[in-house]
Parts: structure tokens; C-alpha cells; sequence
């Protein structure tokens, strides 16, 4: 199925480094710190606090290590999560793993293979926007403006194919006057549909690619502000690159 994709979309690829470049490369790593209300609810503090991630580009497969030890890392794809070690032996593995899920809330606890399955998905979606919005199957549509922070925000409702595991299947982008990402809603659907408004700042330029270091999450009210607290989800990024 091809894609539609609106002229604003266009120019956010475009100022993000463009897909000619961006189709350069197969992968995305980086240094990942991330904190918040989240983990602890989900009875898996510090699992993420100190990780590299590794993600593919156009494809939906991620990796984080450590994991739960030293010597674990994950392997995240589309219907599969498993933990394994250094040399690639699994040792837990989650078939059809976003079926788990069903009946969650938000204090619902999770397992470490829900984690992987969830930081997968959520960092494959994070580091491969906004080139994502070209795959096949993506529809774009350019929403009405949003004023916050005294700022005239554009807006642009994605929705991703259904086989394609992210937060949810329609999200909404922000992009101040720049085209930078500034803010980034979806409904978190295995938490039971919670709605987040996803912030992001401190943009860096990583071979030519512009990529937000610091990102936070904050519950969205139903008029599309924000609640300031608590901070569901906090991640820093450092040392990226891109391969």
C-alpha cells in the first residue's frame, strides 16, 4: 500500500536531514538514561536507567542492553520479544507479545519481556521520526494550528499501518516555525488508551540527521493541555549514531 504524505510532512524530512541521507544508513544507536513515574508503577525500576538502544531504520526491530544483567540485552520485532545474551541465546521469549497486554491499566505491572516489548517499539517509533512518516502504509494530513508556550505550532496527524506496533495507530506531531518536533500525542493503547503528550527539546545534528536529546512525557487532558505532573516518562540520549 503506498503512502500519503502532505506537503508539511515533506519539509519536516526535509529540515530533519532529508530521506536521501537518511536512507544511508541501517541503524540508529544511542546512550538512553530514562526515568519518570512509569517504571516504578510498572514494577521494573531501573531496568532503563543507564542502556544503549539500537534500532533499524524502515524496519521495526530493536535492541536494548543491558537488560535486567550485565550480560542481557532484548530483541525486539513486530509479533516476537525475547531476552537473550551476549552470543544470542534466549533465554525468555515473548510470542505475539502486544496479545499480553489486553485488559491493562496504568498501574497494571508488567514483565521484563512487556518492557522490551514496550521500550522497543516506543524507541524504534522515537529514532525513526520523522522519516517514518514516508514508509509505505503511512497517511499524513496536516491538522489545524496549536498555540502553547506563545507559539504557533503546525500539527500533523499520522496515522501507521495496523501491523506496524507503536503507541497507537493515529498520533499527532507538533513542529514550531523551525519544523523541529516540539511535542508528539498518542493514546499509550497497552496502558488502556492513556493519553500522553510527548515533549521534546536540545536538538543535535548527527551526520547530518537532527535528532532531539531530551524528551518527557506528561499525561494529555481532553482539551489537549497538559497535567505538569508527574513526569510519566523522562529520557535523555547521548553518544548517537548512526550506521
Amino acid at each position: 500500500m503506498a503512502n500519503h504524505i502532505v506537503p508539511l510532512a515533506n519539509e519536516v524530512i526535509e529540515r530533519y536531514g532529508g530521506l536521501d541521507r537518511w536512507n544511508r544508513f541501517d541503524t540508529a544507536t544511542a546512550h538512553l538514561r530514562a526515568g519518570g513515574a512509569l517504571w516504578p508503577l510498572k514494577q521494573q525500576a531501573g531496568v532503563l536507567d543507564d542502556v544503549f538502544v539500537r534500532v533499524q531504520l524502515r524496519e521495526p526491530r530493536a535492541s536494548h542492553a543491558p537488560f535486567t544483567a550485565p550480560h542481557l540485552r532484548t530483541s525486539f520485532e513486530p509479533h516476537r520479544v525475547a531476552i537473550e545474551d551476549a552470543d544470542g541465546n534466549v533465554t525468555s521469549e515473548l510470542l505475539q507479545p502486544r496479545d499480553s497486554f489486553q485488559g491493562h491499566g496504568l498501574d497494571t505491572p508488567w514483565t521484563p519481556l512487556q518492557l522490551a516489548y514496550f521500550a522497543g517499539y516506543a524507541m524504534w517509533t522515537y529514532l525513526n521520526a520523522p522519516f517514518l512518516f514516508a514508509l509505505n502504509g503511512v497517511v499524513t494530513e496536516e491538522l489545524a494550528p496549536w498555540q502553547e508556550d506563545g507559539e504557533t505550532w503546525r500539527r500533523l496527524q499520522v496515522t501507521l499501518p495496523a501491523d506496524l506496533p507503536s503507541h497507537s495507530t493515529v498520533q499527532t506531531f507538533y513542529f514550531d516555525a523551525d519544523r523541529l518536533l516540539r511535542r508528539h500525542d498518542y493514546d499509550v493503547d497497552i496502558v488502556g488508551g492513556v493519553p500522553a503528550a510527548h515533549y521534546v527539546s536540545d536538538h543535535v545534528a548527527v551526520s547530518g540527521i537532527a535528532v532531539p536529546t531530551k524528551r518527557w512525557v506528561l499525561r494529555r487532558k481532553p482539551d489537549g493541555s497538559t497535567e505538569p505532573e508527574p513526569t510519566i516518562v523522562s529520557i535523555a540520549l547521548g553518544e548517537i549514531a548512526f550506521r
